[in-house]
């Protein structure tokens, strides 16, 4: 286990695969345009496997890793995705094998000056990186106000401080490579209220108020959520804008 690894969510990660959401199809068919070949993908930081799942209509093979044993366990299987426990920054994967190196919602916690290295080692010359992560939900203006005073005033002390890359819209994280223009994609569920309730569970800072308070603090919002949200079972279209960064490796 990497010393330096920040486990943020391996304790829930039975609800990570359950209840964090899949990203859009137009978002992996656009890295596919992008990328020149189409052997060998590398989705680091896999998590429970959603983006390594969005990418195996497009490459043949695809290695995803993650430092969690537990979020391993949990991923989803399919015959082209093998799984690894490793950290972001040193792998087994042969240098310059990986035509698209991925990373969904985690580069933030990586240690940056040893990942972008091993990212430059695994790549082939004009293998690509892209990194994305996602805003606050979206659902109505009631329901978003709730979620608005749980993330900032109820749950806020209790964000790590490498979430404010997440609220800069990953504009500021340093990125080290050839920079290419991406459009906007967005990530869209139709979840009841339990199911949303069960996403903002996974937060890493709804664990760390619980670990600290010995209470869920969704007990404090969930009445308000309960009356803005209306009947329970209703499905209501959830939406999170994504925002993406993508790059080459200049070989000299």
């Amino acid at each position: 286990m990497n010393a330096g690894f920040k486990d943020h969510f391996s304790d829930r990660a039975v609800d990570y695969a359950r209840y964090r959401p899949d990203y859009p199809a137009a978002l992996y068919e656009f890295l596919a345009k992008v990328v020149k070949r189409h052997e060998l993908a590398w989705d680091c930081g896999t998590g429970s496997g959603q983006a390594a799942l969005g990418l195996v209509a497009y490459f043949d093979r695809i290695i995803a890793t993650d430092p969690s044993v537990e979020q391993i366990q949990n991923a989803a299987r399919h015959e082209k995705v093998s799984y690894f426990v490793a950290p972001a920054e040193q792998t087994e994967i042969p240098s310059h094998s990986v035509d698209l190196v991925t990373v969904a919602q985690a580069v933030h916690w990586f240690d940056m000056e040893r990942f972008y290295p091993e990212v430059r080692r695994v790549l082939k010359p004009d293998g690509m990186l892209a990194i994305w992560c996602y805003g606050l939900t979206r659902v109505n203006p009631a329901v978003d106000r709730v979620v608005q005073h749980y993330y900032t005033n109820i749950v806020g002390p209790y964000w790590p401080p490498e979430r404010r890359y997440i609220d800069e819209k990953y504009e500021t994280i340093p990125f080290p490579f050839a920079e290419l223009p991406a459009p906007e994609f967005y990530i869209k569920a139709e979840w009841d209220l339990n199911e949303f309730m069960g996403y903002l569970h996974t937060w890493s800072a709804t664990r760390r108020f619980e670990q600290k308070n010995e209470q869920n603090p969704l007990l404090i919002v969930h009445r308000l959520l309960a009356k803005t949200w209306g009947d329970p079972l209703t499905r209501q279209t959830v939406r999170w804008p994504l925002y993406l960064r993508l790059g080459k490796v200049n070989f000299l």
